[in-house]
């Protein structure tokens, strides 16, 4: 007879690995399913030069704190070396590369179909993230656009950008680490919906990590939320941002209306030539796998409790965003989320 497991989680980053640690310490039966071939999830397809905000004390997956950085903020290497190196450590049951298809449930059983087998479960925890959801913005005339279009997932380096024109569109750290380094060998502009504002130097992503903290204790607490209370900046000074301004590049402008042919119109109807587009707009929600179970909004999310899906008992899901638990989208702040999920599988493993 075919192996029915207590759980399967599914995908293998950050996110898992903290279920992971946490279903290992509840010895239930489980196994992780992750697409990629190697440990290190979507870290391992990010931008070469990426660092963390925070040191490496304070973006520690539960356990085990990660390694002092060589540098103040560890490196995408660094991350990608701690998160294998915390795989191996609590030697979890991971099954690599498999690509799940398909989640089903049937008489009481998830069924968890990949490319060439089908697994059964009675929980299923979905950790599958963001990163294969990249989201670029509708833009009138951007099918004419001849030359390059790239999201940040798909950016590595600056070199072939060298001596081109190029917009970076986007308010948030990611568009701004781009623009750092892109400019130092591009004429580049930088494109944001609003002016962006920026933490204080002597501030990092420990702050954003506190303030995420305080606001979720507040509401579960009852208390009123002031949103302005918790608003410090979003962009944090990194040492290659602190260089970008240092260069004066740290200018943006408000978006244009549209592409032609060669470039992008303005909205004062100036035309201007442009070479590259790179769109650090954000992700949407690496959720296809669940549509079998016909559970999502309008808004590409799954209504949730805490992490528990509402529509659909015996599902989990975690570390997509603060929908899923505040910051648990982060190293630091997914240990929660993991540890509520993992406690309240046990208690409906309990029930069934």
């Amino acid at each position: 007879m075919q192996k029915i497991y207590d759980t399967i989680v599914i995908g293998g980053g950050q996110s898992a690995l903290a279920c992971g640690y946490y279903l290992r310490r509840a010895k239930v039966n489980y196994i992780m399913l992750d697409d990629q071939e190697a440990p290190g999830a979507s870290w391992r397809n990010y931008w070469d030069s990426l660092t963390l905000f925070s040191p490496a004390a304070f973006s520690s997956l539960p356990g085990w704190l990660m390694p002092e950085s060589q540098e103040t903020y560890p490196s995408r290497v660094e991350v990608i070396d701690y998160l294998t190196r915390y795989e191996q450590r609590y030697n979890f049951p991971v099954e690599r590369p498999v690509q799940v298809q398909e989640v089903c449930f049937r008489d009481g059983l998830f069924e968890v179909k990949s490319t060439h087998k089908t697994y059964l479960a009675r929980t299923v925890i979905s950790a599958t993230g963001t990163f294969r959801k990249p989201f670029i913005p509708a833009y009138p005339g951007a099918e004419t656009f001849r030359n390059l279009q790239l999201h940040s997932s798909n950016y590595k380096n600056p070199e072939p950008l060298k001596n081109k024109r190029v917009l970076i569109v986007g308010g948030g750290n990611s568009g701004v680490q781009i623009l750092a380094e892109v400019s130092k060998v591009a004429n580049t502009t930088w494109v944001t919906p609003d002016e962006v504002t920026f933490l204080p130097d002597d501030l990092d992503g420990r702050v954003l990590f506190d303030q995420a903290s305080a606001r979720y204790y507040a509401i579960q607490h009852g208390l009123e939320v002031n949103p302005s209370q918790f608003d410090v900046g979003n962009i944090v000074m990194v040492p290659a941002v602190k260089e970008a301004r240092n260069r004066g590049v740290l200018h943006t402008v408000r978006p244009f209306l549209r592409f032609y042919e060669d470039g992008v119109v303005w909205p004062n109807g100036q035309q201007e030539p442009v070479d590259a587009v790179i769109w650090c707009t954000g992700f949407g929600y690496a959720l296809d796998h669940l549509d079998c179970l016909n559970l999502e909004d309008q808004k590409g999310r799954i209504e949730v409790e805490g992490t528990k899906a509402k529509a659909q008992a015996g599902l989990w899901l975690v570390g997509y965003g603060n929908w899923t638990g505040f910051a648990s989208a982060t190293l630091i702040g997914v240990g929660r989320s993991a540890r509520q999920t993992v406690t309240e599988i046990q208690n409906y493993l309990e029930q069934v």
